[in-house]
Parts: structure tokens; C-alpha cells; sequence
């Protein structure tokens, strides 16, 4: 995208005020009227069982896109909560339409976008039907740490701003179990923990643990 393309994109965009922790940006059953652009800060979507249960369905980092799930029959199927506060800027789908037709490029990188969600979420189920908690865990670390270095930040040393209960709900494991096996993965000298901040002291060990031979991992 040019400078006037890029401009044309920018005037449709809307800038709301930061977001704090618990916030929400929408919920299950809400019409679907805007893509979501994260700035800064984090973001969770969850859905809720017939039993009452939230299960998380992804968490969303600097630079990705909220809401595409919402496209197909206007309804948005997660609620979208934030985690931290969290900067956004919301891009009205209408007007979003209409540009595309006048700038062919914008297009193609949303056909990429949703193209990498959808294998993305092809992953993740896989790997949440038959992998081992140990291999569960260290793709969950993999994929940050591939997400945050696609976006120019540390491969190595990044913050996970959920809970540990979210973690073990979106891997479908027990909280003790993901306690346990981080401090496995810090005493075997893969990982350091202090609090939320991971330094990955050897991503070559995490990548052997997942049985990943390449720059596939689990979309977190």
C-alpha cells in the first residue's frame, strides 16, 4: 500500500481511548459492525458452555485483528475481553468494503490474515486432540515467542499477561499441571519465570519437547 492508500485506509479507522484491565470490546451474540486492531496490550476470546464454563478460544497480541469470526453471518460467536490495558483501533467493516474495491492490495493481506487464522486454529486443535501436556506447553511458548518476533519485539523475553488458569483453560489442562510444568521447563534450563515476564533460554530445547522441526507452532 502506497502513502495515499494508506491514508484513505487511515481515515476510516477509529481511535477509541485505552481499554483497562477486565474491559470488553464485545460479547457473544453482539452484531457484528468493526474489525479490531490491537495497538498495545493484550486481549482474550472466550466462549461459554452449555454449563456455564468459559472456554478461551485465543488470545491476541500488538498487531493482530479482532472479530474476523464475525464475518460470515454478522454475529460475533466470543466474547472479546482484555487483559491488560489495551489500546485499539476499530476499522467499521462498511467502510472497510468499499476501500477494498479501490485499493486491491488491502485485500489480499486480509485474505492472508484470515488464511493464517484459519491455520492457525487448525493447530491448535490438533494439538490440543493428542499431544501431551509437556508438548501442549512448549508450543504455547513457541508460538509467542514467533508472534512477538514477527512484530519486531523479543523472540526471547516477553510478558504473557494472562493467568495461569487461562493458560491451563486454553490447553486444556489442569492449573497444577501448567504450574508444575513451568517450573519443569525453568529447572531443566529451557525457560526463566519471574511472574508473568518468560525469558527463553533455549528455544532450540522448546522446539525438541513440541517435536517441531520447523517455524510451525501452535497459535496461541
Amino acid at each position: 500500500m502506497n502513502v495515499g492508500e494508506m491514508e484513505e485506509l487511515d481515515s476510516i479507522i477509529k481511535r477509541s481511548k485505552p481499554i483497562n484491565k477486565g474491559g470488553y470490546i464485545y460479547h457473544a451474540g453482539d452484531t457484528f459492525k468493526s474489525l479490531y486492531a490491537i495497538k498495545s496490550g493484550s486481549v482474550k476470546t472466550y466462549t461459554i458452555s452449555d454449563d456455564g464454563t468459559e472456554q478461551i478460544t485465543g488470545f491476541y497480541l500488538p498487531g493482530e485483528l479482532l472479530g474476523l469470526d464475525a464475518i460470515n453471518d454478522n454475529v460475533h460467536h466470543a466474547t472479546a475481553k482484555v487483559l491488560e490495558t489495551t489500546s485499539l483501533c476499530e476499522i467499521p467493516f462498511a467502510g472497510l468494503e468499499e476501500i477494498v474495491v479501490q485499493i486491491p492490495g488491502l485485500g489480499r493481506q486480509l485474505m492472508r490474515i484470515m488464511s493464517r487464522e484459519l491455520k492457525s486454529e487448525e493447530m491448535t486443535m490438533g494439538l490440543l486432540a493428542s499431544k501431551s501436556a509437556e508438548v501442549r506447553l512448549a508450543s504455547f511458548l513457541i508460538g509467542f515467542s514467533r508472534r512477538y518476533s514477527e512484530r519486531g519485539y523479543s523472540a526471547t523475553e516477553f510478558n504473557l499477561s494472562m493467568s495461569r488458569n487461562d493458560i491451563a483453560n486454553f490447553l486444556g489442562l489442569a492449573v497444577e499441571t501448567v504450574s508444575r510444568l513451568f517450573t519443569r521447563f525453568q529447572n531443566n534450563g529451557y525457560i526463566h519465570v519471574e511472574r508473568k515476564l518468560i525469558k527463553v533460554l533455549s528455544l532450540q530445547a522448546l522446539k525438541e519437547v513440541a517435536g517441531i522441526h520447523s517455524d510451525d507452532a501452535v497459535a496461541s
